[in-house]
């Protein structure tokens, strides 16, 4: 089998792929206030004075952090919506996926609710970023008469409420806020179509 060669840019990101990922671990595991440059090499088993070759410091990572993350949830949102689906049934398989990438990368939320104290510049631009891609999907939704009943200068409100609950519904599956055991997610995915079906595409 004829193997190809890996060139010095290959190698190179997959040293910055595995910083990362050794981070996202760290953060997870022990929050960013535990997560130390010398954890993270170690995890990522390279030295730590490659580490300064990818970031000025751990901060820079940290700033990084989020925001490689965020985007990575955004793109992983927009391939399970189908170009078909429209009105609540889209709304319904957005927040489905926002919980399937939420699953399958267990420290994001942490990175995300610890960033506002650690990485506030990487924080804001999550929330900005995160916000006009969700207005502009919600206001073409409002163009094509999917959504009734609210003026433009009332949809960035919506937006932000919708994020809300996503942001706590979140809580509400994966820990014990609610009686002994956790909500099943099928239960917390019928409720919010419920809700929104009755706020917004009634």
């Amino acid at each position: 089998m004829l193997r190809i060669k890996k060139t010095r840019s290959d190698k190179s990101e997959e040293t910055r792929r595995a910083l990362f990922d050794a981070a996202v671990q760290t953060v997870a595991d022990e929050g960013y206030a535990g997560a130390s440059v010398d954890k993270i090499v170690a995890r990522a088993n390279v030295a730590k004075g490659t580490f300064y070759n990818y970031f000025e410091n751990q901060q820079d990572l940290f700033d990084q952090l989020l925001p490689n993350l965020g985007q990575k949830l955004l793109d992983y949102i927009r391939t399970q919506l189908d170009d078909s689906l429209t009105g609540l049934p889209r709304e319904k398989r957005r927040v489905e996926a926002y919980f399937d990438f939420c699953r399958k990368t267990p420290g994001f939320l942490r990175i995300l609710n610890e960033a506002e104290i650690f990485a506030p510049k990487a924080f804001h631009h999550h929330v900005k970023t995160f916000y006009e891609g969700y207005f502009r999907s919600i206001r073409r939704s409002c163009q094509r008469g999917e959504i009734t009943g609210y003026d433009e200068d009332e949809l960035g409100i919506v937006v932000f409420m919708l994020m809300g609950m996503r942001s706590y519904l979140t809580m509400l599956y994966q820990y014990k806020y609610i009686s002994r055991s956790k909500v099943e997610l099928d239960k917390v995915i019928s409720t919010y179509e419920k809700f929104v079906a009755r706020a917004m595409f009634d």
